[in-house]
C-alpha cells in the first residue's frame, strides 16, 4: 500500500459516519425490498417495508451505528413525510364522485374502523398492564405517519413511540390485510380498498394500488380522509374525556 493513501479501516470509519451513508442504506434496503416482492408475485408477506426495516436494523446492529447518526442522514426521507400528507388531497378529490351511492356505507366504515382501532388497541394495552407512555401513542397508529405524529404532539403522546407503532399497524395491514378479507368475504375491490387504507395508511394503500386499480384508489381515498377527520377528532375526544 503507498504511504500517502489512506488505510481502508480509516476509510471505513470515515464513511460510517457521513450522512450519505443511511441515506444510502435506507433507499438501497427498501430497492432490495421491491425487488423481493415483484419477485414473489406481490405476495403480501413479502411487504417491502418490513424488508426494508429488518435489514436497515440488522445493518445498524453491524455497523453499531447509533440511530441518531443513522437519521441525521436519512432525515431527507423523513422530511419527504410532509409533501406526503399534502399530496393527501389528490386521492381525496379524484375520489369524491366515486362517493354518490355509496356515502352512507363508506362513512359509516370510516367511521366505524377508526373508532374500533383507537378502542381495541388501547383496550389491549391497558389490559396487558402497558403504561401510559405506551397507551398514548395507540391514539393515532392507524393514521398516517407525518399525521398521527402531529397528533401526538397536541395529545402529549410520544411523537417517537406513535410512529413505531403507525409503521408497525401498516406493515401488518398489508401483510396480513387480504387475508382478513378473504376470511369475512370482502370480495369487491372498493370495499377491499377503503378498509385496507382506513386500518393501514399509506403502506396498506401501497399494498392496493399494487394488486388492483380500484382498490388503490379507494386506499387513498379512505387514508387521506381518515388523516384528515382523525387530526381533528382524536385530540378533541382525548381532551374532553380527560
Amino acid at each position: 500500500m503507498r504511504p500517502d493513501l489512506p488505510a481502508i479501516h480509516e476509510i471505513w470509519v470515515y464513511l460510517s459516519g457521513s450522512p450519505l451513508l443511511a441515506l444510502i442504506l435506507t433507499l438501497a434496503a427498501y430497492q432490495i425490498g421491491v425487488v423481493i416482492y415483484e419477485r414473489t408475485q406481490l405476495n403480501p408477506l413479502a411487504n417491502p417495508v418490513l424488508i426494508a426495516v429488518t435489514l436497515i436494523t440488522l445493518a445498524l446492529a453491524a455497523l453499531d451505528m447509533p440511530y441518531a447518526t443513522y437519521f441525521e442522514g436519512a432525515q431527507f426521507v423523513h422530511f419527504l413525510l410532509g409533501t406526503a400528507t399534502v399530496s393527501l388531497a389528490v386521492p381525496i378529490y379524484k375520489g369524491l364522485p366515486s362517493l354518490r351511492g355509496r356515502l352512507l356505507p363508506l362513512s359509516a366504515a370510516l367511521l366505524g374502523g377508526g373508532a374500533t382501532s383507537i378502542v381495541s388497541a388501547v383496550l389491549l394495552a391497558r389490559l396487558l398492564g402497558a403504561d401510559e407512555t405506551i397507551v398514548g401513542g395507540m391514539y393515532a397508529k392507524s393514521l398516517t405517519a407525518p399525521i398521527a405524529m402531529g397528533v401526538a404532539e397536541r395529545v402529549g403522546a410520544s411523537p417517537t413511540l406513535t410512529a413505531v407503532f403507525t409503521v408497525t399497524t401498516g406493515i401488518l395491514g398489508a401483510a396480513l390485510g387480504r387475508f382478513v378479507l378473504d376470511a369475512v368475504r370482502c370480495r369487491e375491490w372498493w370495499q377491499r380498498g377503503f378498509a385496507i387504507g382506513v386500518a393501514a395508511h399509506g403502506i396498506g394503500t401501497s399494498r392496493a394500488l399494487s394488486v388492483h386499480p380500484e382498490a388503490g384508489a379507494y386506499a387513498g381515498l379512505a387514508m387521506g380522509l381518515h388523516g384528515v377527520i382523525g387530526a381533528i377528532v382524536i385530540p378533541w375526544a382525548i381532551s374532553a374525556l380527560r
